[in-house]
């Protein structure tokens, strides 16, 4: 029997993280990220991110197999119930339903902070991702046409958008993860820790 659990990030777990994250970097154009950063400037991104936001890990046998986090989509004050969301599982586990489980602990999560609505950066061609936000019911807003330059080609970016909240005149204000019980969010977590058999 392998167990997987989902917990929330710990400065500790950057060196582990970035070993998922630096094949997508090296091999793909999945990221549009060129350079691996070190590991203190990644621990430093993890701080930044989940000092108001859900970063997630997924743990299987001990070991971090995914992890998927949310940070604000855009800058300006009247932005703030938006969050994009970001997944990145280890290509050994993929198509195992980390990604499903990752996403939907984050949209719980984001609900409780207040945030309407939710977006996917999908560079082209992705079908994994794709249909991940397809699954969770996003819709497609667009494309941005040759908007990045990665691995030799020019490569478009498909934009997809969730409504996860209800939307009214006078919006409760966004709330930080750090105000959120611990408890209340180790229970949506717990939801989709499960055994999975070896195959």
């Amino acid at each position: 029997m392998k167990t997987i659990n989902f917990r929330l990030v710990q400065e500790a777990d950057a060196e582990e993280i970035l070993g998922i994250y630096e094949p997508y970097i090296k091999d793909t154009a999945i990221t549009f990220e060129y350079e691996t950063p070190s590991v203190d400037e990644f621990r430093s991104r993890i701080r930044e991110i989940s000092s108001d936001y859900p970063y997630i890990v997924c743990v299987s046998d001990s070991k971090i197999i995914g992890y998927a986090y949310a940070h604000r989509q855009m800058e300006r004050a009247a932005y703030q119930w938006n969050a994009e969301l970001s997944v990145y599982i280890d290509k050994a586990c993929l198509r195992c339903g980390v990604g499903k489980a990752l996403y939907s602990a984050l949209i719980e999560i984001l609900q409780m902070q207040n945030v309407r609505s939710v977006y996917g950066g999908v560079t082209s061609p992705n079908e994994n991702s794709e249909k991940l936000h397809e699954y969770f019911g996003f819709k497609k807003l667009g494309v941005y046409h040759s908007t990045g330059y990665k691995c030799g080609a020019w490569h478009d970016v498909a934009w997809f958008e969730k409504t996860i909240g209800d939307y009214c005149l006078a919006p409760k204000p966004f709330v930080s993860i750090q105000e959120i019980d611990k408890n209340v969010i180790t229970e949506i977590l717990n939801r989709y820790n499960e055994p999975h058999h070896s195959k």
